[in-house]
């Protein structure tokens, strides 16, 4: 959802925009709104007129679905991840927990092919004409469960004792950037090697299956559903580790893992082997995930109470404009130039390499409580021992 060019530019724009009103006015009462800014815009996209009827238009129209659909997105991680965060009744169990809210991005991408399939099936030759809207009209049906579920939550205990001690923020955005400048930098460096990955084995996958490895576009559609619901069980799995051996420790095992598996992945893609290329595919999200389960909390914890939804969304959105968005075309042009799966092997791994110099200077808050204020000194600190 949400993956053309004006929707990755949108999500750092929204991180910013909800980042100031959940720091400003609570977590609870952003969520509701970047839910139905989300979820309307994605049910809007199925009443989209095509060419044919206002010509081009119809694509200016859909442009602007998705930005406002990108802008929402752009706030809701931030307000997902806290509420679950802030909510923790321990901290010994914040990266299980959150990974949660991880969760919920390739269960979509699981029910978003499946529902291609499903539809493609029903509607046969007329897909392109009415096929592909019904999953997202099917949507609203999700947008009424999210609202009845957010508005029976109450706003969390930390927002709330940051409004007994009167220490919000005026321009919580502004303040985030002034004084924690470089962890929004670093967390969002941090996670080149889980958004470009992600993006090469979900999209560019289909150009390189076809073309070099042989296989159908329904055969590796069907291995990346199984790959997603393998996630469903690495990503809270990964969570739950770095409780155990620290956020850090994990985050940084699966970004290595994930620069030496992409010379795997292209080896046993080239193999032509339908065995093996559906293996690969299916293995590819593992390293991700990885990442990717502790990730919400690696990235929230290092963030002030009263500056966190800013701090927190924009550092891990402004990793989608540099690293999400553009990680197909980039794969795309370096398989063009060399004609190598093994070039694109390469970028994965310079994102590694990336994602662990990152990593290496964020502060670890592991288990440790996250409630009340830290500031920089305490997290160069923490830096210094991790």
């Amino acid at each position: 959802m949400a993956s053309t060019p004006s929707a990755f530019i949108a999500r750092p724009v929204g991180a910013a925009l909800f980042g100031h009103y959940g720091d400003r006015i609570g977590r609870k009462v952003t969520l509701i709104a970047t839910l139905l800014l989300t979820g309307l815009s994605t049910f809007a996209v199925g009443f989209v007129p095509g060419y044919a009827s206002i010509g081009i238009w119809g694509a200016v129209i859909l442009t602007t679905v998705r930005f406002i659909q990108g802008l929402g997105i752009g706030g809701d991680w931030g307000g997902a991840t806290l509420m679950a965060m802030e909510w923790a009744r321990t901290n010994a169990h914040r990266g299980f927990i959150t990974s949660w809210t991880q969760w919920g991005g390739p269960a979509g991408f699981f029910f978003a092919n499946l529902a291609v399939l499903a539809f493609s099936a029903i509607s046969g030759d007329q897909f392109l004409t009415w096929g592909w809207r019904v999953p997202f009209w099917l949507s609203i049906v999700m947008v009424g469960i999210g609202l009845y579920i957010r508005l029976g939550i109450f706003e969390t205990p930390v927002f709330r004792r940051i409004l007994e001690e009167r220490r919000v923020e005026r321009t919580p955005v502004i303040e985030v950037i002034k004084r924690q400048p470089k962890l929004i930098i670093l967390t969002a460096l941090a996670r080149m090697a889980e958004q470009a990955p992600f993006y090469v084995y979900a999209a560019f996958v289909f150009v390189y299956g076809t073309k070099v490895s042989g296989a159908s576009r329904d055969f590796l559609l069907t291995a990346l559903l199984v790959a997603t619901a393998l996630s469903a069980i690495s990503i809270p799995l990964s969570g739950y580790i770095s409780d155990r051996i620290g956020r850090k420790r994990m985050y940084l095992i699966g970004a290595v893992s994930v620069g030496v598996f992409a010379f795997i992945y292209f080896a046993m893609m080239n193999s032509m082997v339908p065995a093996l290329i559906f293996l690969a595919v299916v293995l590819s999200f593992i390293p991700h995930d990885m990442m990717y389960g502790p990730q919400a909390a690696l990235i929230a914890e290092c963030f002030t109470a009263r500056l966190r939804y800013s701090g927190a969304s924009l550092g891990f959105h402004l990793s989608s404009v540099v690293a999400g968005g553009p990680a197909p075309l980039i794969a795309t042009a370096l398989f063009a130039a060399t004609g190598s799966g093994y070039a694109v092997a390469a970028y994965i791994a310079f994102c590694a390499v990336v994602s662990v110099s990152a990593t290496v200077f964020l502060p670890d808050y592991t288990n440790r409580d996250i409630s009340r204020e830290h500031g920089t000194s305490d997290m160069l600190g923490q830096a210094a021992e991790g």
